[in-house]
């Protein structure tokens, strides 16, 4: 049976952020994850996982400013000094919360040029070496277009191929069945291909990404599918529910209370 995650920046917006972690926990999740930790203290983010007994499954790396519509650094030639200075931010609260998998996300570039190319393969090693004294894997994620378009990383055929190359063993794949249907469709026959390198997977419904009971995939079969592939990671519940968060968890009530 998956091991469900709750996306603390997405879900459980009706209270503030460190608050989340004591809903998430009432609503029977035993794990969470969210974007970025960074703007609550690294000792308050600890203490609610504690006091819950939540399991931190993942949040991302640093991604430089994200109000300024910075989508990480990690393919961009000229910032390879602020991507090596942001694994040192995240490193605290990695060791805090105990997480195993951290989210690198490549940033806005063009996938075409040779240099953004070699600076994400570079950037890609470096913190997969950096993070695996730690026991901690690194994952990246393929991202659509049309949420955000001009990211580079939007291919899940180059992400493997990455990842392949490098054979690197904490390196994984992110896979958000989210985008996956959106660029490429077919996600089961995907998952079946890439399930050895997938370290992590989240959901959300297509196209409105709200909860995952309705619209074009039949969830209750992939569920089942992660299953019969043999994954035994977290599902991060990466949704905007339609109204307030415990109003549209039906489709969560058989899985509650599962342990990680």
């Amino acid at each position: 049976m998956p091991r469900f995650a709750a996306n603390l920046s997405m879900m459980f917006t009706e209270v503030p952020f460190l608050d989340r972690f004591d809903a998430a926990a009432q609503a029977g999740f035993t794990a969470v994850e969210f974007l970025f930790p960074y703007e609550h203290p690294v000792e308050a983010v600890g203490e609610r996982l504690q006091r819950n007994g939540l399991t931190q499954a993942l949040f991302n790396l640093p991604p430089g400013d994200w109000n300024a519509g910075e989508k990480g650094f990690a393919a961009l030639p000229s910032r390879f000094s602020d991507l090596k200075a942001s694994l040192d931010t995240a490193l605290p609260y990695a060791k805090v919360t105990g997480v195993k998998r951290l989210h690198l996300m490549a940033g806005i570039a063009n996938r075409g040029e040779r240099l953004a190319i070699e600076a994400f393969y570079k950037s890609v090693a470096w913190t997969a070496e950096f993070f695996a004294p730690h026991g901690i894997d690194v994952v990246i994620e393929p991202i659509n277009a049309r949420n955000v378009p001009g990211y580079f990383l939007n291919d899940f055929g180059f992400a493997r191929d990455l990842i392949q190359e490098l054979r690197l063993p904490n390196l994984k794949l992110q896979f958000d069945i989210y985008h996956c249907q959106i660029i490429h469709g077919d996600v089961t026959m995907r998952l079946r291909e890439m399930m050895p390198i997938i370290g992590h997977v989240q959901i959300a419904s297509i196209p409105s990404r709200n909860e995952p009971d309705g619209e074009e995939l039949n969830y209750p079969f992939l569920f089942d599918e992660l299953d019969r592939l043999g994954y035994a990671g977290f599902v991060g519940c990466e949704y905007n529910p339609r109204g307030k968060t415990n109003d549209g968890l039906a489709w969560f009530k058989p899985y509650a209370g599962v342990k990680p």
